[in-house]
Order: C-alpha cells, then sequence, then structure tokens
C-alpha cells in the first residue's frame, strides 16, 4: 500500500474490532502512526507494531475526551488525524417504547464523545496548522427508516456535527468529513441483545430493511469492515485534499432507494 499517511499520527475509537480495527491496520499499512482506543481490550494482531499505541477507556466518561488526546502526545507528540468510529445501537426503539436508559447511552457514545473529540482535536490542529477528521455516520445519519430513534438521532446529529466543523474551521485547515456505512459485518450487531429489540418498531422498519438484506460476500451485500476502512483512509489523507463536509455513502447503493 501506497504511504499516503506517512508521519501522520491518528486517534481511532472503537480499534478493538469491526471498522476501527480494520482501519487500524489500514492506516499503519499507509505509514500512520495510530493511538487506537476502545473500552475492550487491545487487539492482540496489532500488538508487536512499534506505531501502535492502545488507550483503554469508556467514552460515556466525562474526562474521556481528554484523557485520548492527552495520551495521544504523549505517545507521538502530535494529532493529524481523528477517527470518530465507536458506536453503539439502540434495539430499533421508537419514541413510544424508548427508555430513558437506552437513549442517554446512545447519545453519549454515537454524539455527544465525537463532538467532544473534536473540540479537544480541533484546539491542537489548529495550533499545527491543520488536520482531518472523519466521523462514521451511518445510513441511519440520512434515513428515518434504518433504526430507532436514538440511533437515527445520534447520527443525524454527527452529520450535522461534520458538517458545522468543516465549515468554521475549513480556514485552519481542517477538513471534516463522515462516512455513512449500510449494513457492515461488525460485532455491533453481533454483540446485540435481540431480546430488548422493539419488534413492533423493527416490523415498521422491515420493509425498507429487506431492500438490502443480501448476503455476505456478494457485490450486493453486506459491507466489510475493509470497505470502509479504505473509504476513511481516502477522506483522512491528501488523497483527497479540497473535500470537506461530506457525508459519504458506503453502503452499496442503499442510499440511492
Amino acid at each position: 500500500m501506497a504511504q499516503v499517511l506517512n508521519g501522520k499520527v491518528a486517534i481511532i475509537t472503537g480499534a478493538s474490532s469491526g471498522i476501527g480495527l480494520a482501519t487500524a491496520r489500514t492506516f499503519l499499512e499507509a505509514g500512520a502512526s495510530v493511538l487506537g482506543v476502545d473500552r475492550s481490550a487491545a487487539p492482540e494482531s496489532l500488538s508487536s507494531n512499534e506505531q501502535f499505541k492502545f488507550h483503554q477507556a469508556d467514552l460515556s466518561d466525562a474526562t474521556a475526551a481528554t484523557s485520548i488526546l492527552d495520551a495521544a502526545k504523549a505517545a507521538f507528540n502530535r494529532v493529524d488525524i481523528l477517527v470518530n468510529n465507536a458506536g453503539i445501537m439502540d434495539f430499533n426503539a421508537g419514541v413510544a417504547t424508548l427508555d430513558d436508559e437506552t437513549w442517554d447511552k446512545v447519545i453519549a457514545i454515537n454524539l455527544t464523545a465525537p463532538v467532544k473529540l473534536m473540540r479537544e482535536a480541533v484546539k491542537i490542529m489548529k495550533e499545527q496548522g491543520g488536520g482531518t477528521i472523519v466521523n462514521v455516520a451511518s445510513k441511519a445519519g440520512t434515513s428515518g427508516a434504518s433504526a430507532g430513534v436514538a440511533y437515527t438521532c445520534s447520527k443525524h446529529g454527527l452529520v450535522g456535527a461534520t458538517k458545522n466543523t468543516a465549515w468554521l474551521y475549513k480556514d485552519d485547515g481542517i477538513r471534516c468529513n463522515a462516512i455513512c456505512p449500510g449494513a457492515v459485518a461488525t460485532n455491533i450487531m453481533a454483540n446485540t441483545d435481540y431480546s430488548k429489540l422493539d419488534m413492533q418498531s423493527l416490523m415498521r422498519l422491515k420493509p425498507v430493511l429487506e431492500t438490502h438484506t443480501p448476503k455476505l460476500g456478494q457485490p450486493e451485500g453486506v459491507a466489510v469492515p475493509d470497505t470502509c476502512a479504505k473509504a476513511i483512509l481516502f477522506l483522512a489523507s491528501d488523497l483527497s485534499t479540497g473535500i470537506t463536509g461530506v457525508a459519504l455513502p458506503v453502503d452499496n447503493g442503499w442510499s440511492t432507494i
């Protein structure tokens, strides 16, 4: 792989599995140094790479953002790229069945934490003369019929934060973009407690979801994390110079319907 991130330092949340792990691996191959962040243990597959450091953190903690940025600066002395990837689902609950705990948790992880991390990263990037931010939003960030209300609101909010940050800091050399994956084979669904799913809401979503219930491995199928990682690499690198404020679908065409 071309060393398009040679000398760059990246923070990647949710780095122990799925899209985050694939992105960490892709960034390292592209020449970057990476601080991986996750509430789970560090990925063993990257433990021998000297350019990979790991910081265990719960993103719902009020001090997580500052501790993560401090860890990156301590390890690598700078921060060039922030990838806000970590996220959780919401059991497809609509407003009539949504409980406060689910709402608070989903918004905290999917929206509040990325915004706080952007706040801290932008301060550093402004001092350094620039940087790039890539937020992992979702098809649910552009649609009302892809998930429950908490997840949908969190991802719409993240797309909005992406566009606002892109505009406000474009003259500081900071670019901010998002990707909007459709169905991706990651642990976010594998770890879902299906007994908690709001089946009534799910049945209302089913006609839309069934337009994109393909089989893994088929061209029109569920994406693999590496597909998203390549899109993130593009937006994080100078390959996408001049592109900012974009919410890029990575969904095998799902967003066209």
